[in-house]
């Protein structure tokens, strides 16, 4: 699509998405919601906040976390399934990262920065808020990574939900684009005391005709209710993936 017509456009896809997590159809109207690859103010997103547009939209209270995307960082060329990405120019003004919104206030907002070698010119976060006792950590982990990166990135999120006593829910697009991958997430986290409802496999984004397990929401001191697969919404390349949980 042009960048005369991406105001317009992602404006649109905003209030589709607004309109989807109030309704109630295709998935429960959303008190947490996460989102990764937030961008504020980027020209690919048409110079739209996205994280704070829906938010307004929904009436809800937001936090977003800059990725800190290095001005002049070159992305290196890797496999071609991880080259689906619409890049954020070079020397672009805007940014990129994590948001969290919530209909209940948010507090203890905490940036965690995950160890990303493999991909330089693309900083790799999470962030934590505290929502009624609950902490809510959202994750964007790197792609590009083997396992083994992977899991480091997680292990650091998993040390910071261990410093708190109560119920923890980590969730977020873990970029598990292999069977492999997603097997050592799962078992990572499930060692740390952590479950999920979501069955291993279950597909959460497309693109180049593929389908892939990308995106999972584990808990620990909660009990999973409901959960399912917001389709056929198409506001993103990932559909959106939705729990409900109760203490």
């Amino acid at each position: 699509m042009s960048l005369r017509r991406r105001p317009q456009h992602v404006g649109q896809l905003i209030a589709d998405a607004a309109r989807v997590f109030a309704g109630g159809k295709l998935l429960p109207r959303v008190d947490i919601l996460a989102l990764q690859e937030a961008d504020k103010r980027t020209v690919r997103t048409g110079g739209h906040h996205v994280a704070q547009e829906l938010a307004a939209q929904l009436d809800m209270n937001w936090v977003h976390a800059p990725a800190g995307i290095p001005r002049g960082v070159k992305p290196v060329k890797r496999q071609w399934w991880l080259d689906f990405e619409e890049p954020i120019d070079l020397h672009d003004s805007g940014d990129t990262g994590v948001a969290l919104l919530s209909r209940r206030p948010l507090s203890d907002v905490t940036r965690i920065d995950l160890p990303w070698p493999e991909c330089p010119w693309r900083p790799r976060l999470a962030m934590a808020a505290t929502v009624s006792q609950i902490r809510i950590f959202n994750a964007h982990v790197d792609p590009h990574a083997a396992c083994d990166g992977q899991l480091a990135q997680l292990e650091v999120i998993a040390d910071q939900a261990d410093a708190v006593a109560g119920p923890a829910i980590i969730m977020g697009d873990f970029n598990t684009l292999s069977r492999e991958k997603c097997l050592e997430t799962r078992s990572f986290l499930e060692s740390r005391g952590y479950t999920t409802p979501i069955p291993t496999g279950t597909a959460t984004w497309r693109g180049a005709g593929l389908r892939m397990h990308a995106d999972w929401i584990f808990a620990r001191g909660l009990k999973f209710v409901r959960w399912g697969v917001a389709r056929p919404l198409h506001v993103s390349d990932h559909w959106p993936i939705w729990a409900e949980v109760e203490l």
